[in-house]
C-alpha cells in the first residue's frame, strides 16, 4: 500500500494566514547584533526623527526572518514533518516600512509546485507570500520555495 505524499496533497490555489507579531525594539537591537548591521536607519533615533520616515525602521531582513518563523509556526504538523528545505526565495521586496511597534502576519498562497528527482523530496512548492502590517499594508512580497517529501 503507497501512502499519498504531503507534496501530493498540495494544491495550486490554497490559502493561509498566520497569527501577528510585533516588531519590538529588542528584536531591531538584537536583529543588529547578529548580523552586524548597525546601519542608523534601524539604530539611530535622532537621525531618523529628521528623515522622511520620522523613526527607525526594522531592518527588511528581520522582517523576513520574522516572516519565515510566523510561517514554520502556522504549518500543520504533517507539513512540518514533510519539509526537507527551504529551497530558495524569489523577487524579494521590501515595498513598506516596518516601524518598531508594528504588528505583522503573513499571507501565503501556492502558486505551482513541480516534481523534482531528488533522493529526499518529492517537490518543490512554490508560495507566494505577503507579510502585512496593521494597517493591512504589504510591508514585504517575496516568492519562497520549500522542498517537500
Amino acid at each position: 500500500m503507497t501512502t499519498e505524499s504531503y507534496f501530493d496533497e498540495i494544491e495550486t490555489g490554497e490559502q493561509r494566514e498566520t497569527r501577528g507579531r510585533t516588531i519590538t525594539e529588542a528584536d531591531v537591537v538584537n536583529f543588529a547584533g547578529v548580523s552586524g548591521d548597525f546601519n542608523h536607519l534601524h539604530t539611530d533615533e535622532e537621525a531618523m526623527a529628521e528623515t522622511g520616515f520620522g523613526e527607525r525602521i526594522a531592518h527588511g531582513m528581520l522582517v523576513f526572518s520574522v516572516a519565515t518563523g510566523l510561517l514554520w509556526q502556522s504549518r500543520p504538523e504533517r507539513e512540518q514533518d514533510a519539509v526537507v528545505a527551504f529551497y530558495g526565495i524569489d523577487h524579494v521586496r521590501f515595498v513598506a516600512p516596518t516601524f518598531i511597534g508594528d504588528t505583522v502576519h503573513v499571507e501565503i498562497e501556492v502558486l505551482d509546485k513541480a516534481e523534482r528527482d531528488h533522493p529526499v523530496a518529492n517537490g518543490v512548492v512554490r508560495y507566494g507570500v505577503e507579510v502585512v502590517n496593521q494597517n493591512d499594508e504589504t510591508v514585504l512580497a517575496c516568492e519562497m520555495l520549500t522542498l517537500l517529501e
